[in-house]
């Protein structure tokens, strides 16, 4: 059975799965159903995967002999965990009756049965040794600047980052002043911002490039831009022309390094339910209120903060988002303006930037600090900024991904155990060969949902796709190559300790793995009950 039939069977029993969710959710509300609507979320997202994968092999005249072995795997694998059991977690498996889709998994795997009858050893064992030999599946984008780009960030990541990026790890330290400064020559601060206001003005799908490349070296260095990002977009799509004009260029430079300050500690998703307040007082706003959870909040210059600036106002019609400068907090005082004050939370990885809880005693901030000149536009302004940052957070767990690969690979075929390299036992080499494969799949569905946006149109579905699988693949990839260095692995000597521990937060921030399917079940099937 071709690629191709397997897709369009694979896109049959996605549309049976959504008739049958609509159908459930015309009884129920989704809230109530959420294993039937998450698990639909999931088979969606796989067989978009599937698409994908589909589309980089159409892209490269059908791909290099690995590129085959390796879609094979990802065909397989994806059929059979819809037909059987499809992991929404560790210990979370959605199966087709949780669905009442049993009659209709069967018709699949009659339809897929040489696919599914198949165990692709073979092809996992060669996917395994041409891997040891020193390949890797294609990543030609087949646009010069694109891979000019990639060529660029990956020399920079593998001399600047990976050669420190554990020391910083193990020491809790900063990313360092200067590697900052490097980072903002190449333009990484300003990737997507306008050129009018001395940004680069490229796509979403380079600022994915950017930023997988970078996360490969460390999740650090490819989240650093993430504030940039999203602030450069808020600014950009929601800002007065003087704000764009006194802003962009300064996040753009590194000049201006910002901070998202969203999270409160009661509240977590539920932006709805935020309380920090700001109330004018004469030519300036007062802000009052505690956050939590906020990344690179000591050294940022700009805080973009969402606050609620209508106290009667219940839900997102009181919020208001405000431009609040700030100076560079230093070791002896982390944050030296009157009015603010926080601590560090203590984390297992994603270290480089630092958190923190914050706390606001009537904190000031400009009269013109109000994103807009106009209030009550808070949320609708953050949401503008959803699909770039879940973009952009599915980048960079591919990098992630990509990283753990190589560590268990280049464990693998050094480790010698029984007289050869462990590379040569079977539960190795899978390990390896769905490791890739898992990379390429998340990949290209990443690559996919940027190509969406760049098309302008709305694509935060595309998003939590990307987001979704992409964390799972971090995760799944980590903890394989932590497998294969056996008790190495969990010495903190060893980067892979490192790589998984980074790893297990991409499944919860930007939107944890169930907002995500929520989003996706809702989006999809237009049912908006919870």
């Amino acid at each position: 059975m071709s690629f191709a039939a397997a897709l369009q069977a694979a896109e049959r029993y996605c549309d049976a799965a959504k008739s049958a969710l609509v159908a459930r959710l015309a009884q129920r509300a989704m809230e109530t159903d959420q294993r039937a609507a998450h698990g639909f979320a999931w088979v969606a997202t796989s067989v978009a995967a599937l698409e994908a994968v589909s589309r980089w092999l159409d892209s490269n005249d059908g791909g290099t002999q690995l590129d085959q072995h390796v879609a094979s795997l990802i065909f397989a694998e994806t059929l059979g965990q819809l037909t059987g059991g499809l992991p929404m977690g560790q210990n979370e498996i959605f199966r087709p009756v949780d669905l009442g889709i049993v009659s209709t998994a069967a018709l699949l795997a009659h339809d897929c049965t040489s696919w599914l009858n198949d165990n692709q050893a073979e092809t996992r064992a060669a996917v395994a040794q041409a891997l040891a030999d020193g390949q890797m599946p294609s990543e030609n984008l087949y646009d010069a600047e694109l891979d000019v780009i990639r060529d660029q960030y990956r020399r920079f990541t593998n001399s600047r980052i990976l050669p420190n990026a554990h020391k910083w790890h193990l020491a809790n330290d900063l990313i360092p002043d200067e590697t900052i400064s490097e980072m903002a020559d190449l333009g990484t601060f300003g990737v997507c911002i306008p050129t009018e206001y001395g940004g680069l003005g490229l796509s979403k799908l380079v600022m994915c490039v950017v930023t997988e490349e970078l996360s490969r070296g460390w999740i650090g260095a490819g989240s650093l831009s993430t504030r940039s990002e999203i602030a450069g977009e808020l600014i950009a799509m929601g800002g007065t022309h003087a704000q764009k004009a006194h802003w962009l260029p300064k996040i753009a430079s590194g000049e201006i390094l910002p901070t998202a300050v969203f999270t409160e500690p009661d509240t977590g998703s539920d932006l709805g339910a935020l309380q920090t307040r700001a109330r004018r007082d004469n030519r300036h706003w007062v802000i009052d209120g505690a956050k939590t959870w906020i990344t690179h909040a000591s050294r940022s210059d700009l805080m973009t903060m969402l606050v609620r600036t209508a106290p009667d106002v219940n839900g997102y019609a009181g919020l208001s988002m405000l431009l609040v400068p700030k100076p560079r907090g230093t070791k002896a005082d982390l944050f030296p303006v009157e009015g603010m004050s926080g601590s560090e939370i203590e984390v297992l990885g994603y270290r480089g930037m630092r958190e923190y809880t914050l706390q606001f005693d009537a904190m000031i901030a400009p009269d013109d600090a109000l994103l807009g000149g106009e209030e009550g536009q808070g949320f609708k302004q953050l949401m503008r900024t959803f699909e770039g940052a879940r973009i952009q957070t599915a980048a960079r767990a591919v990098g992630v991904a990509k990283r753990a690969l190589e560590l268990g690979l280049d464990y693998a075929v050094n480790r010698k155990q029984f007289g050869k390299a462990i590379i040569g036992f079977p539960r190795v080499a899978d390990k390896i060969a769905m490791s890739v494969a898992d990379f390429v799949m998340t990949r290209e569905l990443t690559y996919a949902a940027a190509r969406a946006k760049d098309s302008s149109k709305r694509c935060d579905i595309e998003a939590g796709m990307a987001k979704l699988l992409a964390a799972r693949a971090a995760w799944s990839n980590a903890d394989a190559a932590l497998q294969i260095h056996g008790g190495n692995g969990y010495a903190l000597e060893y980067e892979i300790s490192r790589v998984l521990c980074d790893a297990r937060i991409l499944n919860i921030f930007e939107g944890a793995a169930e907002i995500q399917a929520q989003v996706i079940a809702k989006g999809l099937t237009g049912v908006r009950n919870s």
